[in-house]
């Protein structure tokens, strides 16, 4: 089983995601006046970004043999660009929507704000490790963020009628999802930085299967919460 999912780690990925993306554009019709519209064109960034990134199998001996020996011979700035900042962007800004207590609101507004300025200031201070590695202190700091937008959420939800049917709504399962998936996550990025990636076998082996049953995870929690949730109209809610 573990040789299967790390023999297959890329099309695996690719396939859970996709399938989210495409069910969510099959069923856009049913959540276009619904916050979850904006979940679903984040599904399609991702597996479009995702796809792109897929760039670096092509530079060496590759139609982009070009970027060999440049900056961009890698993904890694791509990777921490699109999803380690964009992914945290983006989850301020839904929260925001979904959110009706206007302190939470607020402070998920600004802690995007300061998260994005923060990676950015950090990125031109370490410009050059910018395309050779990731940055274990954005991806530390965005799963604050996440810890944020995930507590708001359940604590709303605990104080509203909607605990009754909260198995009926896509914003239970999607925030579920991301917090199993932050917290998994999270924990393998702080012990990278006490583990040679290297050298020890074992840990990549181990880190890469963690990787893999966390996107299938979150991704097909992503792909059932949109066949058999139930869209309500909240388009409108500020």
């Amino acid at each position: 089983m573990v040789d299967f999912l790390l023999e297959n780690y890329s099309l695996l990925t690719h396939s859970v995601e996709w399938l989210a993306a495409i069910t969510g554009v099959i069923l856009y019709k049913s959540y276009k006046h619904t916050n979850a519209k904006y979940f679903i064109w984040f599904l399609i960034y991702l597996s479009i970004c995702d796809l792109i990134g897929g760039y670096k199998y092509y530079v060496k001996d590759g139609f982009l043999s070009l970027l060999q020996g440049t900056v961009f011979e890698r993904n890694y700035w791509w990777t921490t660009s699109y999803w380690k900042i964009g992914a945290i962007v983006f989850f301020a800004f839904y929260y925001y929507k979904v959110l009706a207590k206007e302190k939470y609101k607020l402070i998920l507004k600004y802690s995007g704000y300061l998260f994005l300025v923060f990676s950015i200031v950090y990125i031109g201070f370490h410009w050059r490790a910018f395309f050779v590695s990731f940055f274990p202190v954005i991806s530390i700091i965005g799963s604050v963020v996440i810890f944020f937008c995930v507590i708001f959420y359940f604590i709303e939800l605990l104080q509203t009628e909607e605990i009754l049917s909260f198995y009926k709504d896509i914003n239970f399962y999607v925030t579920a999802a991301i917090f199993i998936w932050w917290l998994i996550i999270t924990h393998v990025v702080f012990y990278d930085n006490y583990m040679s990636l290297g050298n020890d076998n074992k840990y990549m082996e181990l880190r890469q299967v963690l990787y893999i049953l966390s996107n299938l995870l979150m991704y097909l929690t992503f792909t059932f919460a949109l066949i058999y949730c139930k869209p309500k109209r909240d388009i409108d809610k500020i």
